[in-house]
């Protein structure tokens, strides 16, 4: 059985469609392993800054899947150690103001002038959301099993503090205590990481 999530399973289906279609059409060949692995890891990023300039999800999934036949077929411009999220990003801009000049008849338009600066704002801040994630990774493999366990339960989908207590055969009060604590410590971990970082 696969080990990876629906959004990686998505992502790797949409890199094998991709690398069907470029060896049929492109001599040159297809991505390396390094390049698809990072293609798919980036794709929710990329998703949800494009999502952040259209607001629509229908939109946003339609403007990706331009963007990334773009990026696929530009793969060889990309160098190796330097922010793939940004490079691409990049791409997916010029794909949002593509989308953009489509839509103008539409009533409600924001200037092109907010979009960019909404763009960069995003674009600044993806950095800094990665640093923190990786932060919060880090924090939680440092916690014991059991505080592991519960706080995995507790965010699994569709559960609450209410149905992880049932299941436990705790009570709803010791659980959610026991949330807290882990809570408190995550964000006193994550806090000293991100200040030894130069970050808040």
């Amino acid at each position: 059985m696969s080990s990876e999530g629906p959004e990686q399973q998505r992502a790797l289906a949409v890199a094998a469609d991709l690398s069907a279609v470029a060896a049929d059409s492109q001599p040159l060949g297809v991505p390396d392993g390094a390049f698809i692995q990072v293609f798919t890891r980036s794709q929710r990023r990329i998703y949800l800054f494009i999502l952040s300039q259209v607001g629509n999800t229908n939109d946003a999934e339609e403007i990706l899947q331009d963007a990334n036949v773009i990026v696929w077929s530009k793969y060889q411009q990309f160098q190796a150690g330097t922010n793939f999220v940004a490079w691409a990003c990049q791409i997916a801009m010029f794909e949002i103001m593509k989308f953009r000049t489509r839509r103008k008849r539409e009533k409600l338009q924001f200037s092109d002038e907010f979009v960019s600066r909404v763009a960069e704002k995003v674009a600044e801040d993806a950095d800094v959301l990665e640093t923190r994630r990786s932060a919060l990774s880090v924090c939680l493999s440092k916690l014991r099993q059991k505080d592991l366990e519960l706080i995995q339960s507790r965010y699994a989908p569709g559960e609450n503090g209410k149905k992880v207590a049932q299941e436990l055969g705790r009570p709803s009060n010791s659980v959610y205590q026991s949330l807290g604590r882990i809570r408190r410590a995550l964000l006193e971990c994550v806090s000293r990481r991100l200040a030894a970082e130069g970050l808040r």
